[in-house]
């Protein structure tokens, strides 16, 4: 998020902030999800995740329109949301009615029109790195983009939700996704200092590129950490 100051951050972003650490992914991706329809100008969204086995779960879903919006999509493989999980990119569709969107996703486009009131999707990777976690999968019943302090609120809410997730999945139990995860765990901390010197980057980006490898080779936080520190494992620019 830069040098963004609090003030300055939309209502989302800061809601993401003020939760409280604990429970396992499922309880997170809710809290998050509540956030955004409580805060941006949506009527309902949904997390999917990626898993082990290159399939994608859903996490949870505000309401059952998004949840049928994640079932036709993993059903079918299109749509904003698969697109989304592939490109690494955010996918925005003002107005699912138009034509260039029947064309990109014909049989998605044509199942959601059919079986909802649904208008507009905007689909946005949890990325870190080059890590894909999953996406958040927001929509509206009317067409129309976000504004644009909505949705830098939204990017700046996915790429908190992708850290997050990624504190909940390499690390059970430890609550806390920012600088005060390293509080207390001294190999931790000193792997990530370990991993600053090495990238030339922040105390934060050193631990969020411990989790992301973490997340990708099935692991806790703290035996990676701990291989960091045994100079087992060392951190390239090309390394997740």
């Amino acid at each position: 998020m830069g040098s963004v100051g609090v003030a300055e951050l939309g209502g989302v972003t800061r809601a993401l902030l003020a939760i409280v650490g604990g429970g396992d992914d499922r309880a997170l991706a809710e809290q998050i999800c509540r956030a955004c329809v409580a805060g941006l100008d949506i009527d309902g969204a949904g997390i999917s995740l990626l898993t082990a086995s290159t399939s994608r779960e859903t996490l949870f879903a505000s309401d059952a329109t998004a949840e049928l919006l994640e079932d036709l999509q993993f059903t079918l493989a299109e749509g904003a949301c698969m697109e989304a999980a592939v490109r690494g990119r955010p996918v925005l569709v003002p107005d699912l009615c138009h034509p260039t969107e029947v064309s990109r996703w014909p049989v998605f486009a044509a199942a959601v029109l059919e079986q909802s009131d649904v208008r507009a999707l905007f689909a946005l990777p949890l990325q870190w790195g080059t890590v894909n976690l999953g996406v958040l999968d927001l929509y509206r019943r009317t067409p129309g983009l976000l504004g644009d302090a909505q949705l830098r609120d939204a990017m700046r809410a996915a790429d908190m939700a992708a850290l997050m997730m990624l504190g909940v999945r390499t690390d059970p139990g430890d609550g806390l996704w920012l600088d005060d995860s390293l509080t207390g765990r001294a190999e931790i901390h000193q792997a990530a200092g370990m991993v600053l010197a090495q990238l030339g980057v922040s105390a934060i980006d050193a631990l969020a590129r411990m989790r992301a490898h973490a997340f990708v080779e099935q692991r806790l936080l703290s035996e990676v950490a701990h291989d960091v520190v045994n100079r087992r494992l060392r951190f390239t620019p090309d390394m997740a």
